[in-house]
């Protein structure tokens, strides 16, 4: 029907334009005959209407035609059928098993386990620790400890025993966003000051040592840390502390350290703050009978910029504090850097790292008597202030079981702790065991240390690992002549290793230099006088079997070369001490 339509339409349009053509060709010759006979002048046309043309209507062409055909007819449906015949088959699938990984069976861990050794010199080790799971989040422990020994050196006639004790107690809650602990303690302790060379001198002028040269420390802590995870204020730590001793010497001690952190763009804003008060006294001075007192107030602030990514991460800050000697009526303030940054340079093969730091640090007796416990409890007490401290070094793995790090630095210290024997003072005025020439005190000084720090670690399996470590100290002093009992050189070698899956050990190499110490017996006859410490090596060595998961057995050697050097000036150490015990394991 379409193409009826569309040939019909052609033909029209040929018959029009054929008639045109005709027209046009019919007035031509008329128009050529008349121009050829006459000149039929000028006639002006007057055009009355001009031609308007018109569009015809259009129409649609419908988009789905009726189809009048008379051929179509319905479809018929459709149907399948299908034709199955049985086959007969005698295959029989067998049925798979899954394929499992064999387990490795974890090792046994326990909660508890007690410890109790013998050895000579009449030495005792008794450790005991136990762990109490209170719930998924909760757990409480606590830890006993005592060390002791009678009598291990030969040669004098004072007593030199030790004694230590400490029992500690912990609870722990781990929550989703936060944690949170408490811890108490307390610790006794009991040294004799042994260590006087007056003893020699005792008959050549008619003096007789005192027998009881005891002295005793006890000591309590409380604490507690919290720590949050979605928050700026991101953790804080606090503990109480009291020290006192045989003498009525009486320390209290709370430090708090809070700490924010506030994201600034790629960079982390963090703010550290140190609170610390210190209060105590001492009955009397090394040579007179007047009550020392001391109280300290410091408080610190840390701001920092902390930026960190793949390679580098630097830290940009200061560390302001204000120290108030409430005795003195003293008020410091002090400025000090707070600068760090390292660089990975080559994939942790090599880490560069520098920077420049310092701080206010608040001494105290308890931590004197740690470090030299033969001190008299008639100290001067005021904190140190490191100024600043420059350093820098390389550290990283050269391999995948060898780690290194080399580091320099160079610090100035102002009232930096040293230690130095005290003098008689007065011949008749000797009626405290500690005023027998045997005890030490700490003095002050402004102290620059260069330092030379390195460390080297190969752990070449779990069965085997060994490393050291080693410090050089040049020490440029204020006031006094030398830096008493510090050592100029360092070391310490150890090494551990299995040699059977239930024999194991290690030891270890302890390396002191010369020290300077000064020798000083009358103020008022002797002029004091300096002397020099000689180094020391101390071996240590350990072996341990495994009976069962539960039981070991162990034995342990200390200054196993069997010398008694001095540590402090007239204080010779035991000799070879052997320790043999065993450890059990245990659930409650």
């Amino acid at each position: 029907m379409f193409q009826s339509i569309a040939n019909t339409i052609q033909s029209q349009s040929k018959l029009i334009l054929t008639l045109a053509g005709l027209g046009c060709i019919t007035f031509s010759p008329q128009a050529i005959a008349q121009e050829e006979e006459q000149d039929l002048g000028t006639e002006v046309v007057n055009v009355v209407k001009p031609y308007t043309p018109t569009i015809s209507d259009a129409f649609k062409v419908k988009q789905t035609p009726v189809l009048n055909d008379d051929a179509n007819t319905a479809k018929k449906p459709v149907r399948y059928q299908i034709f199955s015949v049985p086959v007969a088959s005698t295959f029989t699938p067998a049925k798979s098993k899954a394929s499992g990984i064999k387990k490795i069976k974890a090792p046994k861990s326990w909660d508890n386990y007690a410890t109790l050794g013998f050895g000579n010199n009449t030495t005792i080790l008794a450790e005991l620790f136990s762990n109490f799971e209170i719930s998924r989040t909760e757990n409480a422990g606590v830890y006993l400890r005592h060390n002791s020994s009678q009598r291990g050196i030969d040669g004098l006639a004072i007593d030199n025993k030790y004694y230590d004790t400490r029992l500690d107690g912990n609870y722990y809650n781990r929550q989703r966003d936060m944690s949170y602990g408490i811890e108490a303690g307390v610790e006794h302790q009991i040294y004799n000051w042994y260590g006087s060379h007056f003893n020699e001198m005792a008959e050549a002028i008619s003096y007789s040592f005192p027998e009881d040269v005891n002295q005793s420390y006890l000591s309590a802590y409380a604490g507690g840390n919290i720590a949050f995870d979605d928050s700026y204020f991101k953790k804080a730590t606090a503990t109480l502390r009291y020290t006192g001793d045989a003498f009525s010497t009486s320390e209290i001690n709370f430090r708090a350290q809070p700490e924010f952190s506030f994201p600034v763009s790629d960079l982390n804003f963090k703010v550290l703050a140190d609170i610390d008060y210190l209060s105590g006294r001492f009955e009397q001075g090394i040579s007179s009978t007047d009550e020392i007192k001391y109280s300290f107030l410091n408080a610190g602030l840390s701001p920092s910029l902390v930026y960190s990514d793949n390679d580098l991460t630097a830290n940009i800050g200061v560390t302001g504090y204000v120290s108030l000697d409430t005795n003195a009526s003293e008020t410091n303030f002090n400025i000090y850097p707070n600068i760090n940054a390292s660089y990975n340079l080559l994939d942790e093969l090599l880490v560069v790292y520098a920077g420049a730091e310092g701080g206010l640090e608040q001494n105290t007796y308890y931590q004197l008597k740690n470090d030299n416990p033969f001190i008299s409890p008639t100290q001067q007490i005021k904190p140190s202030s490191k100024l600043y401290e420059g350093f820098g070094g390389v550290k990283g793995k050269l391999s995948s079981v060898i780690a290194y790090n080399l580091r320099g630095s160079y610090s100035n210290t102002n009232d930096q702790v040293l230690f130095t024997r005290n003098a008689i003072d007065n011949l008749y005025f000797v009626d405290q065991p500690y005023q027998q020439a045997n005890s030490f005190s700490a003095i002050y000084d402004d102290i620059k240390t260069l330092n030379i720090f390195g460390e080297l670690q190969v752990e070449v399996s779990e069965n085997f690992a060994i490393g050291g470590q080693v410090n050089f100290n040049s020490y440029t002093l204020e006031s006094q002549v030398e830096a008493w009992n510090l050592p100029k050189i360092d070391a310490t070698l150890f090494t551990r290793f299995n040699i059977t899956e239930k024999l194991y050990g290690g030891g270890s190499i302890f390396f002191v230099g010369e020290r300077e110490a000064l020798v000083s017996y009358f103020n008022d006859i002797y002029a004091p006088e300096k002397t020099t410490l000689d180094s020391y090596l101390d071996l240590n060595a350990n072996l341990g079997y495994r009976i069962s998961d539960r039981l070991n057995v162990f034995a342990k050697g200390s200054n196993l070369l069997a010398k008694n050097y001095e540590k402090w000036l007239d204080y010779p150490v035991q000799g070879i001490q052997v320790l043999g015990g065993a450890t059990y394991k245990f659930d409650w």
